[in-house]
């Protein structure tokens, strides 16, 4: 019977730190800058009520990961939701393990922002703002404070209970200290960087409140007819980022980017190896759309199994 090391959520979150995960991102997109990460679209297939989504990658360099991540859409599965992440040697194909459950998914999405405010927000950051109060919520702030020393972190969701447990819950994993507020304007008025993770199909705060010089992530909603975030920030941002141009190209839906705007997006891994692509001067107002970079759940798998199996 095969011997290999299989880490379940439970083991993850014992032992994970967010410096890793942001490490682990940050090697994944120097690999994509070098054009040694193979990263398509993700793709599905039809299983009857649901559906099976894959994502796929390889890292040929240094990383030295291939693999795949598979979740489920059945809508009656319930807790019984899950996903599974697959790593194979990128060199000799041999199966290093699994990670099962559902934190390999978020905290790399957690790392991505991460990797983007390290490389698009302001160095003197000091508030970083927070509109939503999910599991996903939680990650961006985790790996943005990795990577900036803020003072601050402010909170804010529709739901009172839920906005007070976020700040709870967190301010005891990061160094910053964690405040829920009432409004949403204060937290946007107030942050050097702004992340938007919400499951709203209407834009959660006014443009107009947005001070120059603001770095914007969005992580929830993002099409034309269906966005998290105001339009006009696409039309005022003096950059505009994504993690995966082929994955915004590959969606069946139009992208809240789009027409002139899109032609002037860039891959976050180029702004990363020419910084004159990112922030040129303080007062741009940068913007990240996260769409998922395939590839990065499989480096990310590879790292847990080197450091916690």
């Amino acid at each position: 019977m095969p011997n290999f090391p299989i880490l379940t959520d439970g083991e993850v979150y014992s032992q994970f730190d967010y410096e890793t995960v942001v490490d682990a991102m940050s090697d994944a997109f120097a690999e994509r800058a070098a054009g040694t990460l193979e990263a398509p679209p993700r793709w599905h297939v039809d299983a009857g009520a649901g559906d099976l989504v894959f994502t796929a990658g390889a890292a040929t360099g240094p990383t030295n990961a291939a693999g795949f991540r598979v979740y489920e859409t059945y809508p009656e599965s319930g807790a019984d939701h899950t996903q599974l992440v697959a790593v194979f040697d990128a060199t000799t194909g041999a199966f290093e393990g699994l990670v099962v459950g559902h934190a390999v998914g978020g905290l790399r999405t957690g790392g991505i922002g991460g990797v983007a405010i390290d490389c698009l927000a302001r160095e003197d950051s000091e508030t970083l703002g927070v509109l939503g109060s999910g599991f996903q919520a939680r990650a961006q702030v985790g790996a943005a404070c990795a990577v900036r020393d803020f003072s601050t972190v402010l909170v804010y969701s529709p739901t009172e209970e839920n906005r007070n447990a976020f700040a709870e819950t967190v301010d005891d994993e990061v160094k910053p200290a964690v405040r829920a507020v009432d409004d949403p304007e204060s937290v946007v008025r107030e942050a050097d960087a702004l992340v938007c993770a919400t499951d709203s199909q209407e834009p959660v705060f006014d443009p107009d409140w947005l001070e120059s010089g603001t770095h914007v992530t969005t992580i929830g909603p993002k099409f034309r007819d269906a966005h998290e975030l105001p339009l006009e920030v696409v039309e005022r941002a003096d950059v505009v980022a994504t993690d995966s141009l082929p994955q915004i190209d590959a969606y069946d839906r139009p992208h809240l980017v789009s027409g002139e705007h899109y032609d002037r997006m860039i891959e976050l891994a180029d702004a990363l190896e020419d910084p004159t692509l990112g922030r040129t001067d303080p007062d741009d107002v940068t913007l990240f759309c996260s769409v998922g970079l395939a590839g990065t759940e499989v480096v990310l798998g590879s790292r847990f199994l080197e450091t916690l199996a």
